[in-house]
């Protein structure tokens, strides 16, 4: 998620400056993102699903992180960001349970600025996740169905990849002994979802690690993420917020159709295009709009 894409799409050509705040002229949604390559594409398909309903879009792109974009829905300089919706109730309430997508959003707008709202939440999600490499889904069965309970008995076997934070917390080895009574071999200290992890996956160095669920490498590697049905990980869905007055119903309609239609797995095949095969995100956006009946 960390992956920094730069002058990749026409929304990233944007020369101005993204913290200057100037609120937009008229009628025109002004459309934001984080400062990561997933971030980017997706704001990319909110503002071409909203050009495609004839309404006017800029695009404020690769801005920074959740502290400085937080700011600018607030005061109106961004009308539409994506975001994640057990990350963004994290940074607004650290003590808040994730015990449902319903809980979460509800949370969420519970804490959110009252300019701001939150639309619908798409079924994809970029989250932690426990990862096996190929040969080890192979050697035991493992597949896109699989849970982390069907890796109970062969994690004695195992050895783990993660953060040295991941050793540590709830969501992490704690978690998955205490939730699934998963014991791995042994942990093994590498980097969060990063290049350390993906390459330790791939030489089998680790057998399973902590990997981001549309990082696209889990494609490439033909990796295969294991099932959480007991929400371990909480909940990290691509949701918009928009400031309130910003965005008409039918700006609104538009995104909530975007939400229905991109799921997990077309996210990480959209990912995959951009971060792998070096594709222009807008270009990617308008052919996935398009597949999907929106564009």
């Amino acid at each position: 998620m960390t992956a920094l894409l730069a002058g990749c799409s026409s929304s990233s050509d944007d020369t101005s400056d993204p913290l200057a705040g100037d609120k937009a002229a008229g009628d025109t949604v002004v459309v934001g993102s984080n400062n990561f390559a997933e971030s980017i594409l997706i704001a990319d398909i909110y503002g071409e699903a909203l050009k495609a309903k004839g309404i006017k879009v800029s695009y404020k792109p690769n801005i920074g992180s959740r502290e400085t974009t937080y700011g600018l829905l607030k005061n109106g300089s961004i009308t539409v960001l994506p975001e994640y919706n057990g990350s963004l109730l994290a940074y607004l309430d650290a003590k808040a349970e994730q015990t449902s997508l319903a809980t979460v959003n509800a949370a969420v707008k519970a804490k959110l600025d009252s300019k701001l709202t939150l639309l619908e939440s798409s079924p994809a999600e970029d989250k932690d996740s426990v990862t096996v490499n190929a040969a080890t889904a192979q050697k035991y069965n493992l597949t896109a169905t699989s849970t982390l309970a069907d890796l109970k008995d062969v994690a004695p076997k195992l050895i783990l990849g993660g953060s040295p934070e991941f050793q540590t917390r709830q969501q992490g080895l704690l978690g998955l002994d205490s939730v699934y009574g998963l014991k791995f071999k042994s942990f093994k200290a590498l980097d969060a979802g990063g290049p350390l992890t993906q390459a330790a996956l791939k030489k089998d160095t680790v057998q399973a690690a902590d990997i981001f669920t549309t990082d696209p490498t889990i494609t490439k590697e033909k990796f295969v993420v294991l099932q959480d049905p007991k929400n371990l990980f909480g909940f990290a869905n691509v949701t918009p917020v928009v400031y309130k007055s910003g965005l008409s119903q039918e700006g609104v309609d538009a995104l909530n159709a975007v939400s229905a239609k991109l799921d997990t797995k077309a996210l990480l095949e959209l990912d995959y295009q951009v971060q792998l095969q070096s594709k222009d995100p807008l270009d990617v956006a308008k052919a996935w709009l398009k597949s999907a009946g929106l564009g």
